[in-house]
C-alpha cells in the first residue's frame, strides 16, 4: 500500500495517515477543511476480514486523510483530531457506542506513528488516553452513501459540534 507520493505538478509532497474518531461522517467533514489536507476518503480499518466491513468483522470507522507534509505535519494533524474527540472513551464517541466507534490513529508508515505517539505523551493527560496508535491493516472504503455524508446531508446526526465541525471551514 503507498502511502507517500510526490505530485510533479508542484512541489507538495502526500502521504496518507487513518483517522478513528468515532461516526465517521463528522471526522470526515472536520478534516476536509484543514489547510495542507488534499483529500478524505471515508472508510474501515483494522478489522479482522480482508473482504468485509461490518461491524461485527472488529473494522473501526475512520476516514482516510491525504496531506502534504509541506503545509501540515502529523503531529498537527493529531493535535486537530484530539479537539473532536474524547481521548478517554473507549468504543464510544458522542451517542454512537461499539467496538466500529473507537478511537484510533493508523499509518503504515512508523514515523506517523511515532510522531502520533509523542504528541500524546507530551500532553499532560497522556496516562488516561485510551486512543489506538496501530499500523493499518484490512483498509476498505466505505460506500458512495458516506463519503462526504454532511456535506450533502449537513442535518444528519453528528457527534462533534457544528462549532467544531466547520471551525475551519473557509467556504
Amino acid at each position: 500500500m503507498k502511502t507517500k507520493q510526490q505530485n510533479k505538478h508542484t512541489n507538495s509532497q502526500l502521504e496518507i495517515i487513518y483517522f478513528a474518531g468515532g461516526c465517521l461522517w463528522g471526522v470526515q467533514e472536520f478534516f476536509k477543511h484543514l489547510p495542507g489536507v488534499t483529500a478524505t476518503e471515508a472508510g474501515r480499518a483494522n478489522g479482522l476480514s480482508k473482504t468485509t466491513h461490518s461491524e461485527y468483522d472488529g473494522y473501526a470507522e475512520c476516514v482516510k486523510v491525504t496531506f502534504d507534509i509541506n503545509t501540515i505535519n502529523v503531529n498537527q494533524l493529531t493535535g486537530y483530531f484530539f479537539e473532536i474527540i474524547d481521548p478517554y472513551s473507549i468504543n464510544q464517541q458522542g451517542e454512537d457506542v461499539g467496538k466500529k466507534y473507537r478511537t484510533g490513529i493508523y499509518s503504515t508508515l512508523d514515523s506517523h506513528l511515532k510522531s502520533a505517539g509523542q504528541y500524546i505523551q507530551q500532553r499532560d493527560d497522556a496516562a488516561k488516553i485510551v486512543v489506538e496508535l496501530l499500523p493499518l491493516s484490512n483498509y476498505v472504503k466505505s460506500d458512495e452513501e458516506h463519503q462526504e455524508r454532511l456535506s450533502r446531508f449537513p442535518n444528519d446526526y453528528c457527534h462533534i459540534p457544528k462549532t467544531i465541525l466547520h471551525k475551519y471551514k473557509s467556504d
